[in-house]
C-alpha cells in the first residue's frame, strides 16, 4: 500500500482503493482467458504453486507454451473444449484499484451466464480477433453490454501478433465497431490493440505498435472514471433485516440493515418510509467499524430513525419528494435462463431488492435477434437464453424504478415456485403506478 514519509516514519494512506468489476466477452477462441491469465500474471497476482501448476498442465497438453488461460478455465469441460462455459470470477488489485474480472462465456449457448456475470459490472471488456474483425458475436456482445447499461466498453483488438502489427487491420475494425455501436446506447468506447499470448498492451505498453499512441488495457483500467456513473441523486435503501437486540440494556433499539441501492444517506434526513409514507428523520448511521455521517452504494450499514414508526423488511427508505413508483404492472426486457420456455400467462414468484411478489406474464411484446436488433413480435415464446420484452402484472406492488435510472431498483429476477430456480433476469423499461 503507497505510504508517504514523514519524519522517518511512514504514513500509510487509509483510503480505500476503489472497487471496479470489469466483465470480458468475445467470440469463441478470441482469448479472453489468455487476457485474463497474462493481466495477473504480469500484475504479479500469481502464486508461484498457481504458475507452476498451470506449467505441468500445459506440458501435459502439449501446449507448447505455458498456457495462462488456464488461470481461468478451471472446469475439466472448459479445458477440454477450449471454451469458457461457466462464469469465472478472479479477483487482483494494483497499487491504484481493487478488480473483480467476470471471465463471461462468449457461446451464444451460454447467454445466461454472460447476462449474470456482467450486471453488476462498470466496465465491459470485448475481444476482437484481428484476423476475423467484426463477427455476429461481436456485436451481440456490444448490443448486450449496452442493454445491461454498462457505463463503460473497452474494445480490446486481440491477436495483432498473428497480422504483423498491421495498423490498417486495427483502424478497420475500429471504424467498422465504431459505426456499428452509434446504433446503440453506448456512449464511451475505447479501442486497444493487444496481443494476450505475448502481453503487448496488456500491462505495458508495446514495442511493436509504435503508431499506437494510447494507454495499455491496465493503464485503462486503473484510470477510467468510475464514481460518476453511480446514482446519487435518488436515495434508496431497501430494507433487508430489522435488527432488534435480545440485550436488556438496548430493549428501545431498532435498527435496519441494508445496503444502499443510490443515492446518499446523511444524518438529520428527513426521509419516508414506502409504501407507508410515514415520514421520519435518520438519526444515525451504524457499521461494523463504527457509526457514519453519511453512507453511499454500495455501503451496508443500519439505519436508525428518530421516531419509532413501522418497518420491516422490503420496505424503502427514500427521500421526501423522489421516491420509486409503486406498481402492479412494469414493461420489462428480460434474459430467459430456463430450458421450460416462457409463454405468456405463465405465472412465477418475482424479487426485486429485498421485497417478493407473485407475477404472471400478461403479455409477450417481441422476442430479441440479438445479432441483428430485429424485434420479432409474432414470437409467442422466450426459449433457453432469449431476450425479449414482457408485461408483467403482479400481486402486490413493488417500489421501481427504470432501469436506465437506477440498475439496483430498475432489476429484478424470477423465480418458478415449484423448483425455485431462477429462470429469468430482468430490467425494467416502465411501470404504471398503482
Amino acid at each position: 500500500m503507497p505510504g508517504a514519509a514523514t519524519n522517518g516514519k511512514v504514513l500509510v494512506d487509509a483510503r480505500p482503493s476503489e472497487l471496479v468489476r470489469v466483465a470480458t466477452a468475445g467470440s469463441v477462441d478470441d482469448g479472453k482467458s489468455t487476457l485474463i491469465g497474462r493481466l495477473l500474471y504480469d500484475s504479479k497476482q500469481v502464486l508461484q504453486d498457481q504458475l507452476e501448476h498451470v506449467e505441468r498442465v500445459s506440458v501435459e497438453r502439449g501446449d507448447g507454451y505455458v498456457n495462462l488461460a488456464l488461470l481461468t478455465d478451471g472446469l475439466r469441460a472448459e479445458r477440454e473444449q477450449g471454451i469458457t462455459i461457466d462464469v469465472a470470477y478472479r479477483y487482483f488489485h494494483t497499487p491504484k484499484r481493487k478488480f473483480i474480472i467476470a471471465d463471461t462465456p462468449g457461446h451464444e449457448q451460454y447467454t445466461r451466464n454472460m447476462v449474470t456475470g456482467a450486471s453488476t459490472a462498470d466496465v465491459a471488456l470485448v475481444l476482437i480477433d484481428a484476423r476475423n474483425g467484426v463477427v455476429e458475436q461481436s456485436r451481440r456482445h456490444a448490443f448486450i453490454a449496452s442493454l445491461l447499461r454498462i457505463p463503460h466498453l473497452v474494445v480490446a483488438i486481440n491477436k495483432m501478433d498473428l497480422v504483423a502489427w498491421d495498423e490498417a487491420v486495427f483502424e478497420r475494425i475500429t471504424s467498422e465497431f465504431a459505426s456499428w455501436a452509434a446504433k446503440l446506447d453506448v456512449t464511451d468506447i475505447t479501442f486497444i490493440p493487444i496481443s494476450a499470448l505475448q502481453g503487448d498492451n496488456v500491462v505495458e505498453r508495446s514495442e511493436h505498435m509504435p503508431w499506437y499512441d494510447g494507454p495499455s488495457l491496465l493503464y485503462h483500467l486503473e484510470h477510467v472514471h468510475i464514481a460518476s456513473d453511480r446514482n446519487l441523486i435518488d436515495c434508496r435503501f431497501p430494507v433487508q433485516w430489522v435488527i432488534r437486540p435480545m440485550d436488556d440494556d438496548q430493549h428501545d433499539y431498532r435498527g435496519y440493515a441494508g445496503q444502499v441501492a443510490s443515492g446518499v444517506l446523511s444524518v438529520g434526513d428527513e426521509v419516508v418510509v414506502q409504501p407507508s409514507g410515514v415520514r421520519t428523520r435518520i438519526a444515525a448511521i451504524e457499521t461494523q467499524d463504527g457509526p457514519l455521517q453519511e453512507a453511499y452504494p454500495p455501503l451496508s450499514v443500519t439505519v436508525l430513525l428518530e421516531d419509532d414508526v413501522d418497518v420491516s423488511r422490503g420496505d424503502m427508505i427514500c427521500r421526501i419528494n423522489n421516491s420509486p413508483t409503486p406498481s402492479k404492472e412494469v414493461e420489462a426486457t428480460i434474459c430467459w435462463m430456463s430450458e421450460r420456455p416462457l409463454r405468456p400467462g405463465g405465472r412465477y414468484r418475482i424479487k426485486h431488492t429485498t421485497r417478493t411478489a407473485l407475477a404472471k406474464v400478461d403479455q409477450l411484446r417481441y422476442r430479441f435477434d440479438v445479432n441483428s436488433m430485429h424485434r420479432d413480435e409474432q414470437a409467442d415464446q422466450l426459449g433457453l437464453n432469449e431476450i425479449g420484452r414482457v408485461r408483467l402484472r403482479l400481486s402486490a406492488p413493488l417500489l421501481v424504478d427504470e432501469y436506465r435510472r437506477n440498475r439496483a431498483t430498475g432489476s429484478f429476477i424470477l423465480i418458478e415456485e415449484s423448483s425455485n430456480d431462477t429462470v429469468a433476469a430482468g430490467m425494467i423499461l416502465g411501470a404504471d403506478e398503482d
